[in-house]
């Protein structure tokens, strides 16, 4: 009777720890998919602006059509790049970050090029929409790094032992950070 007492008592510890385990991956989990939703959300007002800038700047100037037609299409493609919290997987993660840095680059073309017609600089509409874009990305600078760090926390947490082997039991594979891009290592000339 005292075996069965401390067999069971062993088995509901080890139940336990089991269920602490699992309950924790699948915590940090849900919060890596929250950073993830968080950083989606901060693109989305991206691309809302982007729109309302377009339509300014073309209301405002005979501007260059090269320029305007270079973000419109890198925005729609930025836009069908969708990657789910489910299924980062390190090929989507470049696909996505190789579509948001062409629009990156097509935006700062945009206001390079918007600094040779002073009436759009003096436009109200222009200079809150170019207000509310650089607040987004500095927002969306906020939501990679918590991402970052979310998944810093999983994969530690999958990685490490014991803990990996429910890990690799119940399919739950490591996270694929955001990384900056290729180019983002060189920095850029400023030529006055």
């Amino acid at each position: 009777m005292k075996k069965l007492a401390i067999i069971l008592v062993v088995l509901a510890l080890l139940f336990l720890w089991v269920k602490s385990s699992y309950n924790g991956l699948v915590e940090k989990d849900e919060i890596v998919k929250k950073s993830w939703a968080e950083v989606q959300n901060q693109y989305q007002r991206r691309m809302d602006l982007i729109n309302n800038l377009v339509a300014t700047v073309k209301g405002a100037a005979n501007f260059e059509q090269k320029t305007l037609t270079d973000v419109i299409e890198a925005r729609a493609k930025a836009t069908q790049m969708v990657v789910k919290a489910d299924d980062l997987t390190p090929e989507k993660m470049k696909d996505f970050q190789a579509s948001q840095g062409q629009l990156t680059q097509a935006l700062g073309r945009l206001m390079m090029v918007t600094e040779n017609y002073p009436q759009l600089k003096a436009n109200q509409n222009f200079l809150d929409l170019q207000a509310q874009l650089e607040g987004t990305e500095n927002r969306t600078t906020v939501a990679r790094k918590d991402y970052n760090e979310a998944v810093q926390m999983f994969n530690t947490s999958a990685r490490s032992f014991p803990t990996n082997i429910f890990a690799n039991m119940f399919g739950m594979t490591t996270k694929t950070p955001f990384e900056a891009d290729a180019a983002a290592q060189k920095a850029p000339q400023v030529q006055f």
